[in-house]
């Protein structure tokens, strides 16, 4: 396959979700990492428009730096398709499985992989904990949102109904999981292989949103602190998890490791972090020995069209 480097490649980013801002810091890492290395790569913030924009720029390929909503989806794989631009990550169907945190658990769990018991409710229903099959403690979060965006972790009953106001104000459908207490262990995924599992230690009460992107807020422990066959088991569930889902190239997959040795698959995201501070480049300059510029031109490299043209 020829180089993506005699192509114009649109890195997009920004976009409408509520994790703007940080695909914003994402875009701007991968395109200058591009630039460093010779690609013709411009910067493209995501709108309504995008699709106009593409058809002006020329664009050949397209690194995908979103995250979120229209962008880690499947909608804007949907475009890039239709317009026939080769294109970073999951395909369509693979992204919006992943994002969707109901669709997602109920495909690991004909999978046989572990995942917490949880209640689906949509907007309008009421959440009673007396209605629950399980207990407190619990957690509460949007169906379709990424970086702990609406997340929270209930403790006491009183605590229920703003947990619930809270997701509800970022989507129509919310899940409400058992509360499973153990290790946060991510896994990277590159080239459709696992590269290393990093153990990550919040300051917060779990790995929220002010964790994830808050220099100091979270302590990063790689390799994760597990015994050789758990870390190994660690890391293939995080694959078969990817591989269920049908995703391609590269992910980033968040389990819970028990005490027990049990390790429950959270979710899949398509779309990782690409800042200074996100973990799939930690995992793969540590696990694979591929610093953030060679892994952006290993990513920009497998770019292509997941529904192919007769």
């Amino acid at each position: 396959m020829a180089s993506m480097k005699s192509k114009k490649i649109a890195v997009l980013m920004g976009g409408l979700s509520a994790e703007r801002e940080v695909s914003l810091k994402s875009g701007a890492a991968v395109h200058q990492a591009l630039l460093n290395q010779g690609y013709h790569a411009v910067a493209i913030d995501v709108g309504r428009d995008l699709a106009a924009v593409l058809v002006q720029e020329k664009v050949e390929a397209a690194f995908i730096a979103l995250h979120g909503r229209y962008g880690e989806d499947g909608c804007v794989q949907g475009l890039l398709e239709l317009l026939q631009i080769p294109y970073t990550g999951s395909g369509v169907l693979a992204s919006a499985l992943a994002m969707h945190k109901l669709y997602s658990k109920q495909t690991f769990a004909a999978a046989g992989i572990l995942t917490a018991p949880f209640h689906h409710f949509r907007r309008g229903q009421q959440v009673r904990s007396e209605d629950l099959a399980f207990g407190l403690p619990l957690v509460v979060k949007p169906v379709q949102e990424g970086s702990s965006v609406g997340v929270s972790i209930v403790r006491e009953a009183s605590q229920l109904d703003a947990a619930v106001s809270d997701a509800f104000r970022y989507d129509a459908e919310i899940l409400v999981e058992q509360y499973i207490k153990g290790q946060e262990v991510q896994v990277g995924i590159l080239d459709d292989r696992p590269v290393g599992a990093i153990e990550i230690v919040p300051k917060n009460e779990f790995y929220d949103f002010e964790a994830k992107y808050t220099d100091g807020m979270a302590e990063h422990i790689f390799p994760a602190r597990l015994e050789p066959a758990l870390y190994e088991k660690a890391q293939q569930i995080g694959l078969a998890a990817h591989q269920a889902l049908g995703c391609s190239g590269y992910s980033r997959v968040d389990l819970l490791v028990t005490e027990a040795q049990e390790c429950y698959v959270l979710e899949v995201n398509t779309l990782p972090g690409m800042t200074a501070l996100s973990l799939l480049p930690e995992i793969a300059a540590k696990g694979a020995g591929l610093p953030f510029e060679a892994l952006v031109e290993r990513i920009i490299e497998t770019a292509t069209l997941h529904t192919k043209a007769e």
